[in-house]
């Protein structure tokens, strides 16, 4: 099998599997415990902690466990409304993940307006647009610090700077951005950050919300854990898991960068100079270095998808499935991309374990598989 789903989730290291099997069969305990096998389990809580806050450039005190990236979101949200005082006004870029934007969407059933802001044809948010939407103030903006469909880098700073000038606080989902590109929460000044273990080779169902130090935070989930940021006792084997690939990812991430891209580029030059019509999405402005998003003319992505899972290749639509097939992205749609372009994009994401035969296989395969389909499509 050849993996080039890493964006959907990634195999956990090693290392990772080996501190969740310790932390289930050694440490066990319940964190919250006086005994000496409690206090051995907080112990391993804030080790985690530590090294998540490391990777991020937090406190480990402004580390909230979840349960996953999308809990993450919701709790920001719902912290910011929850402020006294607080408009009831939220803005959230075109292109964030459904997650979060099935969470706005909750919100706007309960009165509150939700504000869209707008991306320009690389999928990159034009921050020019923000003034105007804050100018009624709002209780949060909300913004993805890298697209999960394109990649597209989004200008974080610029967005934080205007929002500040305007009172309004940030929230930034950074689920795709860690461990693949520096993540600093202290220097970006924003007053939320989610991400995400199993995106960066830990194990799944543990998250993290960074909650700036001295922020304002009500809860929707009461109890002492977490600072009574959220309750109920910590996964402390996800969360031990969590703080082995943030270690490693913070150790290995300016190499694997590197390799990552020069990889990415690899197979965009291959399938762009052995097929006719290939597009990439997001090309011309800086991206995270694992991501490709592309169209092959306008075959629709479950085409091609169904030859690539025929050679053994993994790979997803820039897109969710439907019972009618490949729906339109919505990134795509926001960005201007023709309905039945967004039909078409396939995503391939790599990670430091895709290799340079994994790129070579992929490119051979799609050569032979589309380029009949291709030519017919040319001549019809």
């Amino acid at each position: 099998m050849i993996y080039l789903d890493n964006n959907a989730t990634t195999r956990p290291l090693p290392a990772v599997v080996a501190a969740v099997t310790a932390a289930l069969s050694t440490d066990w305990a319940n964190p919250s415990s006086k005994h000496p096998a409690g206090q051995a389990a907080r112990s391993l809580l804030a080790d985690a902690r530590g090294a998540v806050a490391q990777l991020l450039g937090a406190q480990p005190a402004e580390v909230v466990f979840t349960a996953s990236a999308t809990e993450s979101n919701a709790l920001a949200l719902h912290a910011a409304l929850a402020v006294p005082g607080a408009p009831r006004r939220l803005v959230v870029s075109a292109i964030e993940h459904a997650g979060l934007l099935q969470a706005a969407r909750a919100w706007a059933a309960e009165g509150v307006e939700v504000l869209s802001l707008p991306v320009d044809a690389h999928g990159v948010a034009v921050a020019a647009a923000l003034p105007d939407l804050l100018a009624n103030g709002a209780a949060l903006v909300s913004v993805m610090a890298a697209n999960n469909e394109t990649g597209a880098i989004q200008p974080v700073a610029e967005i934080v700077r205007l929002a500040n000038a305007a009172g309004v606080p940030v929230h930034i989902d950074a689920t795709q951005a860690a461990g693949r590109i520096p993540v600093d929460f202290a220097a970006l000044g924003v007053r939320f950050l989610s991400v995400s273990a199993h995106k960066l080779h830990g194990p799944k169902g543990v998250g993290a919300l960074l909650v700036k130090k001295g922020a304002p935070f009500v809860s929707r989930l009461p109890g002492h854990q977490e600072r009574k940021r959220r309750g109920g006792t910590e996964n402390l084997p996800g969360i031990a898991g969590f703080g082995a690939a943030a270690r490693h990812a913070l150790a290995a991430m300016p190499e694997a960068a590197a390799r990552v891209a020069a990889l990415r580029d690899a197979l965009e030059a291959g399938l762009r100079a052995a097929l006719p019509g290939v597009r990439v999405f997001g090309a011309g402005v800086p991206r995270l270095p694992n991501t490709a998003c592309l169209a092959f003319g306008s075959l629709d992505a479950e085409v091609v998808l169904q030859r690539l899972e025929r050679a053994g290749i993994c790979a997803s639509s820039g897109s969710a499935c439907s019972a009618g097939g490949t729906a339109a992205s919505h990134v795509l749609l926001a960005m201007g991309v023709a309905d039945g372009a967004a039909r078409a994009a396939v995503r391939f994401s790599l990670s430091a374990e895709t290799t340079p035969g994994d790129i070579a296989t992929t490119i051979e395969t799609l050569s032979t598989a589309l380029a009949p389909l291709l030519a017919e499509a040319l001549t019809a």
